[in-house]
């Protein structure tokens, strides 16, 4: 755990020694930020966090935008792949007598304090931000070349011209009384 804090000791904002307006804070996120997270559902991360910070003089404004790609699986290939991303988040941080964080878009932190911690809100903003359903773009435009879709292409039935359909006449005289209803 001792290197995970060293991992996320740039996403503890001091704010405690900053003149009150804007202050900008820009921030790099690799897959040893979710290393610390315990989370393993990206492959590669190469994501950059730009933090504007707006200190008044009871509370903190902060906006998060986030850029970049994650390397994740399709879910249909499980072909590995980049999906960019670029959400954004607001968080208002008050004051008060105890911390509480059970609303996304509002953090209280204990009167006296001088930091404040943005990785979790940074985890959860980034994670959300990918859709449920993860298709590589190859699919979508056919240009994905991988060796699961050429087996499904030789497992899928073929149909063929040359070859009589073969019915049960059963079937043929049910199709032939919907045909005569039909013409009625």
């Amino acid at each position: 755990m001792y290197e995970a804090k060293n991992v996320l000791a740039p996403f503890v904002l001091a704010f405690a020694g900053l003149k009150e307006g804007i202050h900008h804070f820009d921030r790099d996120i690799t897959t040893t930020f979710f290393d610390a997270f315990d989370y393993t559902e990206f492959d590669n991360v190469a994501l950059k966090v730009h933090i504007e910070l707006n200190k008044k003089a009871t509370m903190l404004e902060m906006e998060f935008s986030i850029s970049g790609t994650v390397t994740v699986g399709c879910d249909l290939t499980n072909e590995p792949f980049d999906l960019p991303l670029s959400p954004t988040h607001e968080l208002v941080v008050n004051f008060g007598s105890a911390f509480n964080n059970e609303n996304e878009h509002l953090l209280v932190l204990p009167h006296g304090s001088h930091q404040v911690d943005v990785a979790q809100t940074l985890f959860e903003t980034i994670v959300l931000a990918v859709p449920q359903k993860r298709i590589h773009p190859g699919i979508e435009n056919g240009s994905l070349q991988s060796d699961l879709l050429e087996r499904l292409d030789d497992l899928s039935p073929s149909e063929s011209t040359n070859e009589t359909e073969v019915t049960d006449p059963r079937w043929d005289a049910l199709k032939k009384l919907k045909t005569d209803k039909n013409s009625c």
